[in-house]
């Protein structure tokens, strides 16, 4: 009689035993003098500084500063990019003629666009929103021309031989095929949006946590700037979980997303 044979761990507690392995680690590694507690305090001063910088109503105020600043850039990003990608992408003297400028414009980082942007508007907020929107936009754009090329020839010419206005040609041919690429911009879009946005708020000094961060760490108050890293990872995780989110419902549809489901 064979023994039952057990099927492989599931993916949520490979990943919790990772998380608590991590936070382990964490704890002992400074305790035990292979690193100084003054560059890497342990985990518990990290969780016990979040807890205080939980009972401030700075943080939250700071909170709402990124996660605003993250949301309208990403949706003007998203609005720009669809709506620009979509025009350039179906005609063919714009792409034609575009082509060569969007290939210089996209490589250059968006952080050599700081010098520029404090020269405009200082510390202020619409700083970082100028770096947050040009690093998403990109991320849209470019998966939209991909989404607007992979549009079957044969509806591309139907649509253009009946000559449908651009509108009706975005909602009948067009978006059907690009919405799995608009999709994966927006995540993309999510992650680097995110991560510029900390970034303004970190070396321009705009409102927000990288502020709050870069104040920790000028004060010398190390466990409260882990801490306040730590609320930036989650905050990755939870963008993250909520762009895939996203994704799953507007591709259900979608042959590879009911795949996924299947699994």
């Amino acid at each position: 009689m064979t023994g039952r044979r057990n099927g492989p761990a599931p993916a949520w507690l490979l990943g919790g035993l990772g998380l608590a392995g991590l936070i382990v680690l964490g704890e002992l590694v400074p305790r035990s003098g292979l690193v100084e507690r003054r560059y890497l305090p342990p985990v518990s001063s990290m969780l016990s500084a979040l807890a205080d910088q939980a009972a401030a109503g700075e943080f939250w105020q700071a909170l709402g500063e990124t996660l605003r600043g993250w949301a309208i850039g990403l949706a003007i990003a998203m609005v720009a990019g669809v709506v620009l990608g979509v025009v350039i992408g179906w005609v063919p003297l714009l792409q034609a003629a575009l082509n060569s400028t969007i290939e210089f414009l996209r490589p250059i980082p968006s952080v050599a666009l700081i010098p520029l942007a404090v020269l405009l508007y200082g510390t202020e907020p619409r700083s970082t929103l100028l770096l947050v929107v040009y690093a998403s936009f990109w991320q849209v754009l470019v998966q939209v021309l991909y989404g607007v090329r992979d549009v079957d020839p044969v509806a591309r010419d139907t649509a253009r031989s009946y000559r449908f206005r651009l509108l009706t040609a975005a909602r009948t041919v067009i978006w059907p095929t690009a919405l799995p690429y608009v999709m994966t911009g927006f995540r993309l879009g999510a992650a680097v949006a995110l991560i510029l946005e900390i970034t303004g708020e970190l070396v321009i000094g705009s409102p927000g946590l990288g502020r709050q961060i870069a104040v920790a760490q000028n004060s010398n108050a190390v466990s409260a700037m882990y801490a306040l890293i730590i609320v930036v990872g989650l905050i990755g995780v939870a963008v993250n979980v909520v762009a895939r989110a996203v994704e799953r419902r507007a591709l259900r549809w979608h042959p590879s997303i009911r795949t996924e489901a299947a699994v």
